[in-house]
């Protein structure tokens, strides 16, 4: 699966137009199906025929940060599954998209 498509690519915000924004726009979203990671992509540039992408990362903590497409691209999960780009996500700004994508609290699975 192309997980930074042409079209992601083209609407993706430079790396540090957002910084100054409470609410940044996400763009994309990449998740582990095995592992329950999730990166939620707000902006990024192409850098050495790679991509530098920064947004909130949802793992074994939750925060903002930098990661190499590259290495997203490389991640397995522990039933070896790749990481894959959420085809039906809806970009919008953080507050709203953390409000769809978060399980209620209080729910256990």
């Amino acid at each position: 699966m192309e997980l930074l498509s042409e079209e992601i690519k083209k609407s993706l915000p430079a790396l540090y137009s957002q910084e100054s924004s409470p609410n940044p726009n996400v763009y994309a979203k990449f998740f582990t199906p095995d592992a329950g990671w999730t990166w939620f992509v707000t902006e990024g540039s192409e850098e050495s025929e790679d991509w530098l992408l920064f947004g909130y990362v949802i793992g074994l903590e939750e925060e903002w940060g930098y990661f190499l497409l590259s290495e997203i691209e490389g991640i397995r999960g522990p039933l070896g599954l790749p990481v894959e780009r959420d085809l039906w996500f809806q970009p919008g700004p953080m507050d709203e998209v953390l409000r769809r994508e978060r399980p209620p609290s209080g729910r256990s699975a």
